[in-house]
């Protein structure tokens, strides 16, 4: 799958025009016959591919489509709609035509939906399936506003027959030529809506030339080549994953192939071998999960070898860092690789050169458990206030227990109560409509306030905290809740865990459990897994204040959890309980498990 270089450089910010559209334009002129995208046709079941060319094709027909909707430079578009090369067609075509992109999350809730393409102002919405119709019925009658809707399929009304609502087919010409519009580079390009934990969500106003610029610097300090395959599962909803496995793989020449499903993500993999995958951390942790509870089923033998493979392929890695010194153990490597280490790697589809890690931080077990089995794993950190980039770490110069280096032409600086606070062409225009929360993140000096914690070392990013993240037990000890939620889950038994102590007089914690986990568990200690109510029994409540205190015994002694509230429910989009990007809405959780919270203090 390997294609011919025909481009060793990528497209500049200034061969582009400074803008994403142009940008577009540039590639299918450079490269019009190596495959842009990749995806999957249910209707021949089956791998297709489409060039830079076919797709500037597609791209033209779209701009003309959008032309005929009499819309204004400046006026808003959304989408709801999974990852497709129709999602490229018609965020290109709208930047093209002067419009702004509002992406919104396929699996969000109709409400926030709502909101999102109100607050907006958004003209017009293409949606994908049947199942992104259905999800906006709740809130049918308050989108009266929008003047087109736009379906990839044909959609089933259900007895509420839309006029506005129109299949791609019937809307698209037979054809048109693709127009490279002269645009201002610092113009809105798209309002990205953070799924923030509290509150309403905000919409971050970011230009052209911001995330033009974040892609490039990118590039800067992780080379990659114009033969890379990118697979893209994030949701191109998520900044991360639009600059990163969008943008920037069309800046460099890459191919994008488009995962059918998270849960056919294995099989893809197989299928399509990446060699970029972006991905959150919670990704990689579910692998580990399975890989330690895999372990437990193996022989001595076999656990012990595995452990010597990452220690070894791990201390492979430090003498390639220059972080340790050489060892006769390194000769172990090869045959390590050949029967341990390898046959994990040919599961991410054996053609692995970089995995990049954002969005969250990444667990350093996991990070050191995925390098020492030979993955090229880095981990990088910034906001979708910043385009998001900040910092990343260079594959020579890789600490995983940071977020790597500064991006070229990114100031920071630590501010009160350690705070990490940066300067770059990436920060936002502001938040839409809302000047008050813009002046709370964006000061006088336009230095943007993270709100996370951080140190600065040799040039290195150390995330050590969220500054509004802290709980403060009656006695004063202060205590970082999601440290010890991340530490939790790195025992394959645990899904989810919110620590709970905040002017309490010790820790507690609400856990949901594995259902593979659990039904291990349970039959050995020989109840019926399939009781709801045997997860929260006595006996159960202290294997697992056990097991959790194992994950946390190199936290200081009173970060020690005292009682736990087991649960099989997971906590979803749908109920409130998480936002879309998987972060865990605290005060929902608080308020939802009220009852259960209050229980674990009753008698203390």
């Amino acid at each position: 799958m390997k294609q011919q270089q025909t481009n060793v450089t990528p497209i500049t910010p200034e061969q582009a025009g400074g803008t994403l559209s142009g940008l577009f334009y540039e590639r299918v002129q450079r490269s019009p016959d190596k495959v842009a995208y990749r995806y999957y046709d249910t209707s021949s079941d089956s791998w297709n591919d489409l060039s830079w060319s076919e797709a500037g094709k597609q791209v033209a027909r779209w701009q003309a489509a959008l032309a005929a909707e009499n819309l204004q430079a400046g006026d808003r578009v959304a989408v709801i709609m999974q990852n497709c090369p129709e999602w490229v067609m018609f965020d290109q075509a709208a930047l093209a035509n002067g419009l702004v992109v509002v992406p919104l999350y396929t699996q969000d809730r109709a409400e926030n939906a709502a909101y999102i393409l109100q607050n907006a102002g958004v003209k017009l919405l293409l949606i994908g399936q049947q199942e992104h119709w259905d999800s906006l019925q709740p809130v049918r009658e308050q989108l009266g506003f929008l003047a087109r809707i736009i379906s990839l399929s044909h959609i089933d009304s259900g007895g509420h027959p839309d006029s506005r609502l129109k299949t791609v087919g019937e809307w698209l010409p037979d054809q048109a030529e693709l127009i490279r519009a002269e645009q201002d580079k610092d113009a809105l390009a798209t309002i990205v809506y953070t799924s923030g934990t509290t509150g309403r969500p905000k919409g971050v106003m970011l230009s052209h030339y911001n995330i033009l610029w974040n892609a490039y610097a990118s590039l800067q300090v992780v080379q990659c080549q114009p033969d890379e395959l990118f697979l893209s599962f994030l949701p191109l909803s998520h900044t991360l994953e639009r600059t990163a496995g969008y943008y920037l793989a069309m800046m460099v020449g890459g191919t994008v192939a488009y995962n059918r499903s998270i849960p056919q993500l294995g099989e893809d993999l197989l299928a399509i071998k990446p060699t970029i995958l972006i991905s959150v951390p919670r990704i990689f942790e579910r692998v580990y999960n399975k890989i330690q509870a895999g372990l437990e089923e193996k022989s001595p033998v076999a656990r012990a070898l595995f452990k010597l493979a990452v220690n070894t392929g791990w201390r492979r890695f430090e003498h390639q860092q220059g972080r340790a010194g050489w060892s006769p153990k390194l000769l172990l490597w090869p045959l390590l690789n050949k029967i341990v280490a390898s046959k994990v790697m040919e599961k991410l589809g054996g053609e692995m050169r970089l995995a990049v890690v954002g969005g969250a931080p990444l667990p350093f077990g996991v990070a050191r458990l995925f390098i020492g089995l030979g993955l090229p794993m880095i981990q990088g950190y910034g906001l979708t206030e910043t385009s998001p980039v900040i910092s990343v770490n260079p594959i020579d110069n890789n600490d995983p227990a940071g977020v790597g280096c500064l991006l070229p032409d990114v100031e920071a600086r630590i501010g009160q109560q350690d705070e990490l606070q940066v300067r770059s062409p990436g920060v936002m225009l502001g938040y839409w409509a809302n000047e008050k929360a813009t002046r709370e993140i964006i000061d006088s000096d336009d230095w943007l306030h993270t709100g996370d914690k951080a140190r600065i070392e040799n040039g290195q990013v150390y995330i050590t905290g969220r500054i509004k993240e802290i709980i403060v037990l009656a006695n004063g000890e202060k205590v970082p809740p999601a440290d010890m939620e991340m530490a939790i889950c790195m025992d394959a038994l645990f899904e989810q865990a919110l620590v709970i102590g905040d002017t309490r007089p010790c820790l507690t914690a609400l856990l949901v459990l594995n259902p593979e986990q659990w039904g291990l568990l349970g039959k050995e200690l020989g109840m019926d897994p399939g009781d709801t109510a045997a997860c929260q029994s006595s006996r159960v409540n202290q294997v697992v204040l056990e097991r959790v205190a194992d994950q946390l015994s190199a936290f200081p002694g009173y970060a020690r959890i005292r009682k736990v509230c087991c649960q099989l429910e997971p906590w979803s989009i749908e109920d409130g309980l998480i936002t879309p990007t998987l972060k865990v809405k605290r005060n929902k959780v608080y308020e939802h498990f009220e009852a259960e919270i209050n229980g674990m203090y009753e008698d203390r």
